[in-house]
């Protein structure tokens, strides 16, 4: 019995791992609707065909009973590590946005997060933009800094030059900060060069100043206050977008309320309504973390995420649309996000049901890279 036992765990391993194999009879989540009872055959580590009858000699893998989506993307990180990577890969999360940190490295992990199917892909912004002694400035690496309009395109033309895949900016007037005509400036600047500018605020005023200067996304939701409803309308008419990292403003919130009581913030509740009138605005909502803030990991608090844009209200295909499809239809990331025909096999087999229950998206059966395990489950 022992070696019918091992002799059925190699052929299971051997076809998670083949080039070429077939998932049947799953129900799909392909980045943007459901798709009952269909097939997913994987070719060279790309998805060649979806549809109901799919004629292969490939290997076939039954999802019959489990739901198969995209892998995920936390479009709001700091990483600093390969092991980032690999806690992020084991949780289905296969691409990471980095959002400030050690520029003269970048690079470097970039292409080492592309050398196995066991680490995330990473796109990174370089350093943010901010002022001196801003926010950003007191980390212990690094991080250049500008006083005025004309040095934006300097700035912005040096992140790119090392790298970057976008551009992060800070306003954060509890320290030094940049003037929102310096913001303008930089947003201008990386629109010249056809890349994304992303701003991180925390006041409202300044979501809504930096969006009506054409900011293509904040990297967080405003703490201080609500928004209006005549700002949101407008804004809504920008095409932009709100990575709110609602766990992280919990997190952080609870403990600066209890080191600043004198100041004003919004409870845990009206920050999670805040997004969902983001959301019912029509602003896309696109999931991020900010780990390792508030000791958030890379891996499975993305989870956690997710769990709370449930809870406030948005519905659970939207939420998987938010670590998915719409950071890479607004990062413009080739390749990922779908599963469609001619994008990487990055994917995710579940044994339940996250439209039903967004917390079975930790039900993991096996996790695929590029058609190449990550991680299955023993069961």
């Amino acid at each position: 019995m022992k070696f019918i036992t091992l002799g059925i765990a190699f052929v299971c391993l051997s076809v998670m791992n083949a080039q070429q194999f077939v998932i049947k009879n799953v129900t799909l989540f392909d980045g943007e609707k459901l798709i009952e009872k269909t097939s997913v055959l994987v070719e060279d580590g790309i998805i060649s065909e979806v549809g109901k009858k799919i004629k292969t000699t490939a290997e076939v893998i039954d999802g019959s009973g489990k739901f198969l989506m995209p892998g995920m993307t936390n479009s709001h990180v700091h990483a600093f590590m390969p092991f980032n990577f690999t806690e992020a890969a084991n949780a289905g999360v296969l691409n990471l946005l980095d959002m400030h940190g050690m520029e003269q490295y970048q690079n470097t992990m970039q292409k080492t997060s592309l050398e196995s199917a066991n680490l995330a892909r990473y796109f990174y912004a370089g350093a943010a933009a901010t002022a001196p002694d801003g926010h950003g400035t007191q980390f212990g690496f690094p991080s250049p800094t500008l006083t005025s309009v004309e040095e934006a395109q300097e700035f912005v033309d040096a992140r790119l030059a090392n790298g970057a895949n976008h551009i992060k900016i800070i306003v954060e007037p509890w320290k030094a900060t940049l003037s929102h005509d310096i913001v303008k400036a930089l947003i201008d600047a990386t629109h010249a060069r056809e890349k994304k500018a992303v701003v991180h605020i925390s006041n409202v005023d300044d979501a809504y100043q930096v969006l009506m200067n054409d900011a293509d996304g904040l990297v967080h939701v405003w703490w201080d206050k609500k928004m209006t409803d005549e700002q949101l309308a407008e804004i809504s008419e920008k095409e932009n977008f709100i990575i709110p990292t609602v766990l992280t403003s919990h997190l952080a919130l609870d403990n600066i309320r209890n080191s600043a009581p004198e100041n004003t913030f919004l409870s845990n509740d009206d920050i999670t309504v805040e997004v969902k009138r983001a959301y019912d605005a029509g602003i896309p909502i696109l999931a991020g973390t900010d780990p390792p803030n508030a000791n958030i990991n890379y891996g499975v608090d993305l989870y956690k995420e997710l769990d709370l844009l449930s809870k406030a209200g948005i519905p659970n295909l939207d939420v998987l649309k938010s670590a998915t499809s719409l950071p890479a239809k607004h990062f413009e990331l080739d390749k990922i996000g779908y599963v469609k025909e001619g994008y990487y096999a990055d994917l995710i087999l579940l044994n339940g049901d996250p439209i039903k229950d967004i917390q079975d998206i930790s039900k993991i059966a096996t996790i695929w890279k590029e058609g190449k395990v990550v991680r299955a489950s023993e069961e």
